[in-house]
């Protein structure tokens, strides 16, 4: 067990899952903070059931920490601002968005995955995957996934997660010590549509309106027919007034 920054880190050749390990180690440890990295992940798992293919060369980790779990909601925006700030500080050049509630697009592509689980205790689980070298090419897909080498932005795996954990210590820090609200606006800067029509597909329907902001628990909420809606869990596409079509 190495120390990085407040962490234990925890380096595995290969895994099932980096979040099952975080989860055995969290029925062992009564108290700290650690990250689990594997150099391979075979059976990753993505938000809402679906699966997350892993590539040799990209990224896999999982953080363990305490959490209060009433502020799993702003978490999430923790998690994902900090991915953003990590490609804007390591490539000053590039394109990259935040899609809510957790996706992260460079050039429309998502490059990355977040998913959330429960560890034992007061612990949280936060399994991030990064697609550094390699992204699947499926075609039943919500929505389409690219690496950051596909977009001619090359880092390796460790120099990566070292930069990640430096700038996710510093919004942990923050987020405890002056709340949500700085969080939020820093993530609501760089938040793709933003104030613009967009489509949110829940489980079971899909609705059309305006993404006006997001709460003090980061539930989106959308502008319909002059109303707020708060949007629990859904999956964002964008609409092109141009071609008037959903993307």
């Amino acid at each position: 067990m190495q120390q990085i920054g407040s962490w234990q880190w925890i380096e595995k050749e290969e895994v099932a899952s980096t979040n099952d390990e975080a989860y055995v180690l969290s029925q062992a440890v009564k108290s700290g903070c650690y990250v689990v990295t594997a150099k391979r992940q075979t059976n990753g798992r993505g938000r809402r059931g679906r699966s997350w293919v892993g590539y040799d060369g990209n990224l896999f980790m999982s953080f363990l920490q305490p959490v209060d779990m009433a502020k799993i909601g702003q978490m999430v925006f923790v998690v994902s601002l900090s991915l953003l700030e990590t490609l804007q500080e390591l490539f000053p050049k590039i394109e990259a968005k935040l899609k809510w509630p957790n996706d992260v697009l460079v050039e429309n592509n998502k490059i990355s995955g977040i998913l959330l689980e429960k560890g034992e205790g007061d612990y949280l689980i936060i399994g991030i995957g990064v697609n550094l070298v390699g992204a699947p090419k499926l075609e039943e897909v919500i929505y389409p996934a690219a690496s950051l080498k596909d977009k001619g932005f090359e880092v390796d795996r460790l120099t990566f997660f070292k930069k990640y954990v430096e700038i996710y210590d510093k919004n942990c820090s923050l987020w405890q010590k002056q709340g949500f609200a700085p969080i939020r606006e820093k993530w609501l800067n760089n938040v793709k549509g933003l104030g613009e029509e967009i489509a949110v597909h829940t489980d079971k329907e899909t609705k059309i309106g305006i993404f006006k902001n997001v709460d003090e628990d980061g539930i989106l909420l959308l502008e319909r027919q002059n109303t707020l809606e708060k949007i629990y869990a859904g999956d964002i596409f964008y609409i092109d007034k141009t071609k008037e079509q959903v993307k």
